[in-house]
């Protein structure tokens, strides 16, 4: 179904002093890539694909995780940058107007091409496979997470909500893994109570509110009840925003957590790093 691309690419990536990685593979003709930054041979044993919003890249991302990027050299972690098709996911948005999703081009395929050319070149455990995502790269976790929970230990979506209903063209698994979302109240682009969702002057449909994104998850993980809710410190006041955090954690039941940043906007909160939190996260599981 997909062949390694006979090239690699070597390019240098100055402010994590590493060598980056860019490699491709043909799934059903199209060449999709991703990048990496080159651990040397060494063997790894969690991967972590940190997927980009939409109109971005692989790479651009890269700017946002140094301090994974530094778990990584120290846990035994590989952290992988995919490139969207066009630079944008085929994601469960019914009414995303992409490339990617009027050729409805396979995810599927290409999410377990990675898993197992990373599995063959750095021994990568397959059960111990995570995504986190932005904005549109968040839709695309949520998507591998009602769609291939088989294949992902837990996932965590920044800055997106789940498709509303009506608007969701994905076949859900019904599968529970753990996951965590981080949303800010005052996101103008992905509206926290939900309701229609704007991207470029166009309208890509309804998403839910994160409350009941949150919930479905909970729900489908067999949780009842409230959650359990904290404060997180506020480190940075400056930037106006505090985060409270919601729980549900019981033995035998996968984690799901809500950071839920008051007064955050389509970006991120300070008084986190929202990948090392993202690892932390998944690490737990």
């Amino acid at each position: 179904m997909f062949k390694l691309a006979i090239l690699s690419a070597m390019v240098s990536f100055s402010s994590l002093h590493a060598q980056v990685v860019s490699d491709s593979l043909l799934v059903k003709g199209q060449y999709r890539s991703f990048h990496y930054n080159n651990p040397g041979g060494a063997k790894k044993s969690s991967l972590v694909f940190v997927l980009h919003g939409s109109g971005g890249n692989g790479k651009g991302m890269m700017a946002s995780t140094e301090k994974l990027e530094e778990k990584a050299k120290a846990e035994g972690l590989l952290v992988v940058y995919p490139d969207g098709f066009e630079k944008y996911w085929n994601e469960c948005r019914k009414g995303a107007t992409t490339t990617a999703n009027s050729k409805d081009i396979d995810e599927y395929a290409f999410f377990q091409g990675m898993i197992d050319y990373f599995r063959k070149k750095f021994n990568i455990d397959k059960h111990k496979v995570y995504a986190a995502g932005v904005s549109g790269g968040g839709h695309m976790t949520y998507k591998l997470a009602l769609t291939m929970p088989d294949k992902f230990k837990a996932v965590t979506a920044i800055i997106a909500n789940l498709p509303d209903t009506n608007n969701l063209d994905c076949v859900e698994a019904r599968v529970a893994i753990p996951v965590m979302i981080i949303n800010g109240t005052a996101d103008p682009v992905n509206p926290y109570d939900g309701g229609p969702m704007s991207v470029g002057g166009a309208n890509w449909g309804e998403v839910r509110s994160t409350d009941r994104t949150f919930h479905y998850w909970s729900q489908l993980a067999g949780y009842k009840g409230e959650a359990v809710k904290d404060q997180l410190p506020n480190i940075d006041s400056s930037d106006g925003k505090t985060i409270e955090r919601y729980t549900y954690k019981e033995t035998g039941k996968p984690e799901i957590v809500l950071l839920k940043v008051i007064n955050g906007k389509h970006d991120f909160p300070k008084d986190i790093d929202v990948f090392e939190e993202a690892w932390k996260f998944f690490k737990r599981q």
